[in-house]
């Protein structure tokens, strides 16, 4: 699992872009799925999980059309990649 935050300018064009664009690039990758949650305490701020294996994310960075994705995505600055501090069975 990759977690990453973001903040947005407009959330309705982010998610338009997300849900459409968005999918059809990371299922390239092997992106076999992703949830997108709005922050509670800032709604242009975005947490999305993705259901993907890390080199397949960092492959999916260097293509040549996420700069443009990105723009679309209406994205204030680039998403940070969340680090893992720990995992549990349950």
């Amino acid at each position: 699992m990759i977690v990453t935050i973001a903040n947005v300018i407009d959330f309705d064009q982010f998610l338009k872009t997300f849900s459409t664009r968005g999918v059809d690039k990371r299922r390239e990758y092997g992106c076999k799925g992703s949830q997108v949650f709005r922050d509670p305490d800032d709604p242009n701020r975005v947490w999305i999980f993705f259901d993907w294996k890390i080199e397949d994310y960092e492959r999916f960075l260097l293509d040549p059309e996420i700069p443009a994705i990105a723009q679309e995505l209406a994205l204030r600055q680039p998403p940070v990649k969340a680090d893992p501090v720990a995992q549990y069975d349950s």
